[in-house]
């Protein structure tokens, strides 16, 4: 046996099997607390919509709601994809696209059944300059315990997989934004809400290949 053979004979001596399901665990233990800690400071600092009980009945809400919330479940699972020596994003993008070009027909839809001099209102709101940075706030968290998840990992497109795991925890900030936010306005959300999330996007692509290097 040579000197080679001893040194790969050691190094394999050395592997323990993975317990199953160890990838799937390890996101959840860095997602889930992070995201819980998002909602914690927003209830802290901001504290829920003063009119919760009524803005429950409203259809416009949960629309908000479920387009951050789609938007983030999306990107996740595209993460845990990208995490793999082997993974893609699949279709991430597609149904990227898809989610938003249905919030964008919707928030036409509201346009053309309102007044126009409602349409400021809609589009601007009373929050626009900082919805956006309020969102990315609420975002690094779980940005961070995304972070730590994908650095268990092996992902190989770090620059895509940061891209990704940041549109996701952005997706995740607004979500937690969304339940103070007064906003009603669904082209206020696609405009104000998107830029927050690509806000964090642009930190993922930017600072994958750094934060992701292994």
């Amino acid at each position: 046996m040579t000197k080679t053979d001893d040194i790969i004979e050691g190094l394999l001596g050395d592997l323990k099997p993975v317990p199953r399901h160890a990838l799937r665990r390890r996101f959840a233990f860095g997602i889930l607390p992070a995201l819980g800690l998002s909602l914690l400071v927003m209830l802290t600092v901001l504290g829920l919509r003063v009119d919760m009980p009524d803005v429950l009945m409203l259809p416009v809400f949960w629309i908000k709601s479920s387009y951050n919330a789609l938007i983030a479940l999306a990107a996740f699972l595209a993460v845990h994809r990208l995490s793999r020596p082997d993974g893609s994003e699949g279709r991430f993008f597609g149904w990227l696209a898809l989610i938003f070009a249905t919030m964008a027909a919707v928030a036409a839809m509201q346009l053309k059944m309102a007044p126009i001099e409602t349409y400021r209102l809609l589009i601007l709101g009373s929050s626009a300059l900082h919805c956006p940075l309020l969102i990315f706030g609420f975002a690094i968290p779980v940005f961070a315990g995304t972070v730590w998840a994908l650095r268990g990992a092996a992902p190989v497109n770090l620059r895509l997989t940061g891209l990704v795991a940041g549109i996701a925890s952005g997706a995740a900030g607004a979500w937690v934004y969304s339940w103070f936010c007064t906003e009603n306005g669904m082209p206020f959300v696609l405009i104000w809400y998107s830029l927050g999330i690509l806000l964090t996007g642009a930190l993922g692509f930017f600072a994958g290949p750094r934060l992701l290097r292994w």
